[in-house]
């Protein structure tokens, strides 16, 4: 999600890829696990933002040939509760992005679009355990929402841990591994499909188990993609050994829904559909809880 990532679009086989999705079956993951010692739990439960965890980000520039502004404000960070949160158990995070011709950031940039992204740096890191989140989403050609990971110090060296990427298409979701040498442009990247009767816009909880030889990840707790310690090393220093931070956004457009869906109209990488949701302000990113274990 920075300014360096030109994603492919399928694994090889240097990674490894772990059962497809068709048949993973509901479990009773919708409430977070509680063996190990939870060391991170947000369930938004206060209807505000606990900005002793989490940072609201504010851009003045462009990344990734993304299309929005971060902004700190309500009309894109907020949060609901009751029958607006969907099957949230106790309410939702949302970020909405917002049609917003001509927004002028602090150093006089303009956008057309303004969003939400919310990091938990300098605040709360860890070193090895499970990030999970659970997560709801809208889908349409370009909208880019994530759930992530990054460290310490600045991309590449600090590593990147990609646990939920989505780029609009409602039948899957991606993961990936970025770090000094490899990133998705190399074999740590793969995508998540989900059968069409439990597609993303259902809730499911994205996560990813750190230890110090590998990161797995899984969807509703059933591992799905794993990189090794050994694998990356075939591309660069292994640099997952270190901190990360938790992120949570939502990007507008992009190189990397461009390079899925070559649309350049009506905007770079989002389509029409996708347009039409954020006007509306229906294309939305519901979080029901961030969770962090420590085994």
């Amino acid at each position: 999600m920075l300014n360096k990532k030109l994603f492919i679009t399928v694994a090889v086989a240097a990674v490894t890829a772990l059962p497809a999705f068709a048949q993973v079956k509901k479990t009773t993951a919708d409430k977070p696990k509680q063996t190990g010692k939870v060391i991170f739990f947000d369930d938004f439960a206060t209807g505000k933002l606990d900005r002793k965890k989490w940072t609201p980000i504010v851009t003045g520039f462009h990344v990734n040939g993304e299309l929005q502004a971060y902004v700190d404000s309500a009309e894109v960070i907020s949060f609901v509760n009751g029958a607006e949160a969907q099957g949230a158990g106790n309410g939702a995070l949302v970020l909405t992005p917002k049609y917003s011709p001509g927004f002028k950031t602090f150093d006089n940039q303009t956008f057309d679009f303004i969003s939400g992204r919310l990091v938990t740096q300098n605040k709360f890191d860890f070193t090895y355990g499970t990030a999970e989140a659970r997560i709801k989403l809208v889908a349409a050609d370009g909208l880019w929402p994530a759930w992530w990971m990054l460290g310490y110090p600045e991309w590449p060296a600090g590593g990147e841990t990609d646990i939920m990427e989505f780029i609009g298409e409602g039948d899957w979701v991606s993961a990936a591994v970025h770090g000094p040498g490899y990133n998705g442009e190399t074999p740590f990247v793969n995508r998540l499909y989900l059968p069409k009767n439990n597609d993303v816009t259902k809730w499911h909880i994205y996560a990813v188990e750190w230890t110090p030889e590998s990161l797995v990840f899984k969807y509703d707790g059933v591992p799905m993609f794993r990189v090794t310690k050994t694998m990356a090393e075939h591309y660069g220093k292994w640099v997952f050994t270190d901190k990360q931070f938790l992120i949570l956004n939502f990007a507008v457009g992009g190189i990397y829904p461009f390079k899925i869906n070559g649309l350049k109209k009506p905007y770079y990488g989002l389509s029409e559909k996708a347009l039409d949701l954020i006007k509306q302000r229906k294309a939305k990113m519901l979080v029901d809880w961030v969770k962090v274990t420590k085994y």
